[in-house]
């Protein structure tokens, strides 16, 4: 039961048989968007076994919105099984200057309705010693890899960033979604020099990037040569 003013339980608390049908599917090692293609496989006649993705990482991330059990968040790609460490307010502080939150990311990139938005992300190595940028558009899943082989500072990362998404055709360069690491410090140059509107998620929140999430776990699980 809702409180009279909170927000509405995740479907996932209050179906028990989906909640069943997920549970299952991610100890067998099942993204969130696999799990969600499956269903649409399995029960096509059935608009109760129905979940987005973004809500079977919200219930698990979140335990006060969801029922699936914490625990498995260690069957995720990621292995992540709880929330990275934050850091102190003071050191959050002008983390990344000006940065334009998510909620204002238009409309067409949540529904995946028209293509040109993109997720992005690092992929550190072994002792955070090298990385590798991802960008996964939203629609198609297409995913490009950024070569940062000189390292992942602020500078580094501005101009391979740049320099990838200028290829870009211009019509599929809508808007980038980035978590808010350091490494996006000079965001505001990445957007003027590669025209690109840029958007920033909320602090500890995986599923408002889930698909680039994805996609790095599917590059770990199968590329041994991708950094871990």
């Amino acid at each position: 039961m809702s409180v009279p003013g909170g927000p509405s339980p995740l479907k996932l608390a209050v179906n028990l048989a989906l909640r069943r049908k997920v549970q299952d599917d991610l100890q067998c090692r099942y993204s969130p968007e696999q799990i969600v293609g499956r269903l649409r496989r399995e029960f096509p006649d059935d608009p109760q076994l129905r979940v987005s993705a973004e809500t079977i990482y919200q219930s698990l991330y979140i335990q006060s919105r969801g029922a699936l059990r914490r625990d498995l968040t260690t069957c995720l790609r990621t292995g992540r099984a709880l929330r990275r460490p934050g850091r102190q307010a003071h050191q959050r502080r002008n983390r990344i200057p000006d940065m334009i939150n998510i909620a204002e990311r238009p409309a067409q990139a949540d529904d995946r309705a028209a293509p040109g938005h993109w997720e992005g992300d690092l992929i550190l190595g072994k002792n955070n010693a090298s990385a590798i940028g991802t960008l996964v558009e939203r629609t198609t899943g297409y995913t490009m890899l950024v070569h940062l082989p000189d390292g992942y500072t602020a500078e580094q990362v501005r101009d391979a960033l740049a320099t990838k998404i200028q290829t870009i055709p211009d019509i599929l360069r809508a808007s980038l979604t980035w978590d808010q690491g350091i490494e996006m410090h000079a965001w505001k140059d990445v957007s003027i020099a590669a025209d690109i509107d840029i958007y920033f998620c909320d602090p500890h929140a995986p599923w408002q990037r889930a698909t680039c999430e994805n996609t790095n776990g599917l590059l770990r699980q199968y590329s041994p040569r991708a950094p871990t």
